[in-house]
């Protein structure tokens, strides 16, 4: 060990050792005490070299100062800074804050018109919902007041001079907003039978959503991905939600919203990012469209479903929402978004497979229906007619989408005998493989025509066409 690393161990034993003495007594004076938990802090960002602090006894010592019933707000605040670093850095601390009963204290606290308060406390609870030690929600959100303080803390950011406008980033305001609603997710989801103790908080979060600017580029950063997290374990079908998710006269005011941050999405984060990005947000787009009344329903269909303008050309080849939407839903790098934005398209669809086809191509649709066992050859159809820019009715190409008087000739050169002749056996190994694993139950065509004597031996000077 480096005489750097022992300095810095050592100087760690001594800040631990002295706040620990000091922990009965109170005998610092409450600057000294501030200004030894603030070393501390410094020394824990990096948790090399410096153990004495994610010990059981450094762990009580900060939990004791933390909850403090003489402390000041000042040390309470230092402590928790540096009891929260810790549990990041180091999960296997968690434990001790769970198995000590500070979730009750924390929760008590929790109702506070303090941001640095709300923050601190928030991700402490958040970070305790994943401790080796499974913390108990129920008691804490029926006795300890853990709904009513973060249903509190949302609608004070609701309430803010704020709400309407985009808190500097990285602002105490928006890190406490940020860690409530991560706080509000994981116990929803870890905890989904008290999940309608929340339900007043879906007011407060759909005005958030709604009414704060958007930020300039990658437009589920903080806190709107988190916005949308947190309404996904919510009985939205709830009546409280239903009005606050579309309210008398504005009910397309949040379809408008989504349809915005959606588009910016599929723009502004890489194929890579998509997946965990944009999933949620599909999701809740899902649970809006299910429950909602016709005209969001309708705006969402024509903010979303291929139009006449996709037509033009192959769906999903373009630049349209529609089109990034159903490319990305073929995306082996998107593999829990693809099934959602199909799901989607087929819920615009009435969940009926031929309306289903006809929206978006039997290229798009076949793989979701076969996955959901639709039998395929039930929707197949030669062609059908969508409306153009006019309104008037044009055919369209069952597998594509596009419509047939845009589809470009055929300008490859014909093919070669021996090009045929490959062809042949690429398709006669793949009709194989379809009938053995059961996806198609047609007989191969190559097969049955030699079976009935269609096919012969055939010289090298000659060519014979199947009748």
């Amino acid at each position: 060990m480096s005489a750097h690393a022992l300095d810095k161990l050592d100087a760690v034993a001594k800040l631990v050792d002295k706040l620990t003495k000091d922990m009965g007594s109170l005998s610092m004076s409450p600057q000294e005490r501030n200004t030894t938990l603030e070393e501390l802090k410094v020394y824990g960002r990096d948790p090399r070299y410096a153990d004495p602090i994610f010990t059981k006894e450094g762990i009580s010592m900060l939990l004791t100062f933390a909850f403090h019933d003489k402390a000041s707000s000042d040390t309470s605040r230092g402590a928790l800074r540096v009891l929260a670093n810790s549990m990041v850095l180091k999960p296997e601390t968690r434990r001790f804050f769970v198995d000590g009963g500070y979730a009750t204290k924390a929760c008590k606290r929790l109702d506070t018109e303090s941001w640095d308060d709300e923050f601190l406390l928030s991700r402490i609870l958040f970070l305790s919902t994943y401790s080796d030690q499974k913390i108990k929600l129920t008691p804490l959100i029926k006795e300890h007041g853990l709904a009513s303080s973060i249903n509190a803390n949302l609608g004070r950011h609701a309430m803010s001079k704020s709400a309407t406008s985009r808190p500097t980033a990285g602002s105490m305001e928006e890190m406490a907003l940020l860690e409530t609603l991560k706080l509000l997710h994981n116990v929803t989801h870890f905890c989904p039978q008290e999940a309608s103790a929340f339900i007043s908080s879906v007011p407060h979060i759909i005005s958030l959503l709604c009414s704060r600017s958007l930020p300039g580029t990658n437009v589920l950063d903080a806190p709107f991905g988190a916005l949308v997290n947190s309404l996904l374990n919510l009985d939205l079908a709830n009546k409280t939600c239903k009005s606050a998710l579309f309210p008398s006269g504005e009910d397309d005011k949040l379809g408008s919203r989504l349809l915005e941050i959606l588009d910016r999405a599929m723009r502004e984060y890489s194929s890579s990012d998509l997946d965990a990005t944009v999933t949620p947000l599909v999701k809740f787009l899902l649970e809006v469209y299910g429950i909602g009344p016709e005209s969001i329903q309708k705006k969402l269909r024509d903010g979303i479903l291929p139009n006449s303008e996709d037509r033009q050309s192959v769906l999903g080849k373009g630049s349209s929402l529609s089109a990034r939407l159903l490319e990305t839903s073929k995306d082996p790098m998107a593999p829990h978004l693809g099934p959602v934005i199909s799901h989607l398209f087929f819920l615009m669809s009435e969940s009926d497979a031929s309306q289903f086809v006809e929206n978006v191509g039997y290229g798009y649709a076949s793989g979701y229906l076969f996955q959901n066992n639709v039998p395929l050859s039930a929707v197949a159809k030669a062609t059908f007619d969508a409306a153009d820019e006019t309104g008037s009715p044009r055919p369209v190409n069952p597998i594509t989408g596009q419509f047939i008087d845009r589809e470009k000739p055929d300008v490859l050169p014909p093919m070669t005998e021996e090009e045929k002749e490959r062809e042949a056996e690429r398709l006669f190994v793949l009709f194989e493989r379809l009938e053995k694993n059961g996806v198609l139950s047609v007989q191969n065509p190559v097969r049955q025509a030699i079976r009935e004597g269609k096919l012969r031996e055939i010289t090298d000077d000659e060519v014979e066409e199947i009748e």
